[in-house]
């Protein structure tokens, strides 16, 4: 199935992406298993490729499933990826996944997180981490990296804010240069305008950039894990991110453990609805 597309628009599409890569164009032929004169026919407009080709070449690039489709839209094709709603019956198991490995995390807080930082799904440890917050941000849908550095929401009880939100707007930033995102673009400057100056002297685990969150117990070190869907075919499976937060020393362990054993079951109003659509 085609749909019409400018004729010059993948020529210009493809020509942006190998720029963005810093591919040559025998690197990026080789990569698809292509020529360098079909592909240089390909970026001037005067070959056009088949669907085939464009899957090749997005695959290529590393573009993501969402940058792939638009790449086919772009040739004149419609998109091969699904997107499906995170309700829809198709994904019950991933859904169901998703709540097996939150559930078995605790007492240790974990978060399943949209693009943008929306928050999908969270634990019942993931009150750790809103105590305090101001009721604006934690009305749906919550974005868990404003969350984490407003100073109405945890970053007043962040002790290297500085640190620990660079890393945070670092990782965006790469996110960023990879896939090129005016709106991700704008949340990176909202964030970076919620940090102080940078502590030349702080000082860090040798493995990891912990976050250091003050609570009435005491102060927890946290460090976090990133998990995604790696053979995901579909663009909202793909998208989705599984942060879990684990304990870098003994004390944060036993605090959380603490809190879970008086608190064996979280109020549904004090935890964000597993997965919803």
């Amino acid at each position: 199935m085609t749909v019409l597309a400018e004729s010059d628009q993948f020529a210009r599409e493809l020509r942006r992406w190998r720029a963005r890569r810093r591919f040559s164009q025998l690197d990026l032929a080789i990569r698809a298993d292509t020529t360098q004169r079909h592909l240089s026919f390909l970026e001037q407009g005067r070959s056009r490729p088949g669907r085939a080709m464009v899957v090749r070449l997005a695959e290529s690039l590393e573009l993501s499933l969402r940058e792939r489709n638009e790449l086919l839209l772009a040739a004149g094709y419609a998109p091969v990826y699904a997107e499906s709603s995170l309700d829809a019956p198709e994904l019950g198991p991933v859904r169901e996944a998703l709540e097996r490995i939150l559930d078995g995390h605790m007492p240790y807080p974990a978060v399943v997180v949209r693009p943008y930082g929306e928050l999908a799904a969270a634990n019942a440890a993931f009150d750790v981490l809103t105590e305090g917050a101001a009721p604006a941000l934690l009305e749906p849908p919550v974005n868990v990296l404003r969350l984490a550095l407003h100073p109405d929401g945890m970053a007043r009880r962040v002790a290297n804010l500085a640190e620990w939100g660079r890393h945070i707007t670092g990782s965006l930033r790469a996110q960023a240069w990879q896939s090129p995102d005016r709106r991700l673009e704008e949340l990176i400057a909202e964030l970076d305008g919620y940090l102080p100056g940078q502590d030349p002297s702080a000082a860090h685990l040798g493995f990891a950039v912990p976050l250091r969150l003050r609570v009435p117990e005491g102060e927890l070190r946290l460090i976090t894990t990133l998990t995604s869907f790696a053979t995901a075919v579909d663009v909202t499976l793909s998208e989705l991110r599984l942060e879990a937060f684990l304990p870098a020393d003994e004390s944060t362990a036993a605090i959380l453990g603490a809190r879970r054993s008086t608190e064996r079951t979280a109020s549904a109003e004090d935890v964000p609805e597993a997965l919803p659509g």
